[in-house]
């Protein structure tokens, strides 16, 4: 026994085992304490209530939902919103980060100046006050009632901005949008993968018309089943009495949402591409202008397509980092997986369970996206100093 104390494995190991066995305990007592107390209280515990209905209805929802339904049901209602918002918002602060980037180093003052603006505004405004000001803008536009002389195929209302679409599902057109961001994933792996580099141009050409064709086919197929039956194809909105009718509507908590995230994350996303830029050596824009390229030809094929690879890894943190911040739907009233689980906690009482269905969602989905991203960049990522040769 005393000579097993004296090696410093065997001690390594008996502390190690000691603290897990202590952190165990902990949380079985935490388990019983929880139990008794809920019990004491005459609450019950466990997660029979996911069958029960709700009893209460969600105003946004990308499938049928109603008031008989169960909770089961509306957490993936929480779900899906989730997911549809952050989808959305990522992609815009993505195409706002890049434009803001590209514009701080330009070399044009101008653009400089109004790149720089808009960073040091954007990223030091709370996200949540931000949300706060884009929801109060919106819900101030003109009532419904008072465009009575508006005209075009977009109204911009207090209720919300509506305009034409298709008379689909939200489920389908949430379908397609996954279809969208996989068929971009598998373009850019083709782009930039080391397995691609020395296949054919034409043939990789081909590889990736046959991606976007793929996913316009499939884009058709969800469309068609997702067709919300004895309605036309295209749904015009038109002003009927005190509110708009057909059309999509899209709500004045959605889109202060969209909005606020994608302006807060572009501001983080800029500087992000800006940084990968400056990172990207002198050498190979020179390599590119002696090959007969232009600027932006030099700029397009080797400048930024080294410096999004050489930022990926940060950028798979700040997308995830970005996705969590939709939970700020609550403040607004949009019905995100947050505030699904915020008001199933108030109507069943089902605290701890609710809470852990929260924490495993957003877990799963967080490093479900980091997972695949992290795919993306062990396929295109830089070796050695391939930004400095």
């Amino acid at each position: 026994m005393l000579a097993a104390l004296k090696n410093k494995t065997t001690r390594d190991q008996a502390a190690q085992f000691s603290f897990v066995g202590v952190l165990i305990v902990l949380i079985i007592a935490f388990a019983f304490t929880a139990r008794s107390n809920l019990e004491a209280q005459g609450m019950t515990s466990g997660f029979g209530f996911l069958d029960r209905a709700t009893g209460w209805g969600v105003s946004f929802s990308l499938i049928d939902f109603s008031t008989s339904d169960t909770y089961l049901k509306v957490i993936w209602v929480g779900i899906l919103n989730s997911l549809f918002l952050g989808s959305i918002s990522l992609v815009l602060a993505t195409v706002i980060g890049v434009a803001i980037g590209i514009m701080r180093v330009s070399g044009n003052k101008m653009a400089e100046l109004i790149g720089t603006t808009y960073v040091e505004i954007f990223r030091n405004l709370p996200l949540l006050l931000q949300a706060f000001l884009w929801y109060a803008i919106l819900t101030n536009l003109p009532r419904p009632k008072d465009m009575a002389e508006a005209s075009g195929p977009i109204f911009f209302s207090g209720r919300g901005i509506y305009m034409p679409g298709l008379n689909v599902t939200g489920f389908s057109v949430f379908l397609v949008a996954l279809a969208l961001v996989a068929a971009f994933a598998i373009w850019l792996w083709l782009r930039s993968a080391r397995r691609f580099a020395r296949m054919e141009i034409a043939r990789k050409k081909t590889l990736s018309r046959a991606v976007w064709l793929t996913w316009l086919v499939v884009a058709v197929v969800l469309l068609w089943i997702g067709r919300i039956p004895d309605t036309s194809l295209v749904s015009q909105p038109y002003l009927r009495g005190l509110n708009f009718r057909d059309g999509i509507r899209v709500s004045p908590e959605l889109m202060a949402c969209i909005i606020s995230i994608s302006i807060y994350g572009g501001a983080y996303i800029g500087e992000i591409v800006r940084a990968g830029l400056n990172s990207v050596g002198k050498g190979q824009s020179e390599a590119g202008h002696a090959l007969g390229l232009s600027g932006i030809q030099t700029f397009v094929y080797i400048r930024l397509p080294l410096a999004i690879r050489a930022v990926m890894p940060t950028l798979i943190n700040q997308y995830v980092w970005l996705f969590k911040s939709t939970t700020i739907g609550i403040a607004v009233g949009f019905v995100d997986f947050f505030m699904v689980i915020s008001t199933s906690i108030n109507q069943s009482g089902q605290t701890l369970e609710l809470i852990a269905i929260l924490m495993g969602g957003f877990l799963i989905i967080n490093y479900s996206m980091a997972w695949v991203l992290n795919r993306v960049n062990n396929a295109i990522k830089l070796k050695g100093n391939q930004l400095r040769t």
